[in-house]
């Protein structure tokens, strides 16, 4: 088998090429790719926690019981 990229004699049962790398089929399966999510949607809750903490804080240190 010759190399598409570089045309290489390789083996015939060769997966790349040993001189270039170039895979010699396609991938049975493609990597996993997250969807991208909101970023501003997790800092908002970032926001919304620490303020809540923090209030609470004030509500327990500021309660005279």
């Amino acid at each position: 088998m010759t190399c598409r990229t570089c045309g290489t004699d390789i083996a015939d049962k060769a997966l790349i090429c040993y001189r270039c790398g170039t895979a010699t089929s396609q991938a049975k399966h493609q990597p996993y790719v997250a969807p991208k999510g909101r970023a501003g949607s997790t800092l908002i809750y970032a926001v919304i926690a620490v303020a809540v903490l923090a209030l609470l804080a004030w509500f327990l240190l500021h309660s005279t019981n």
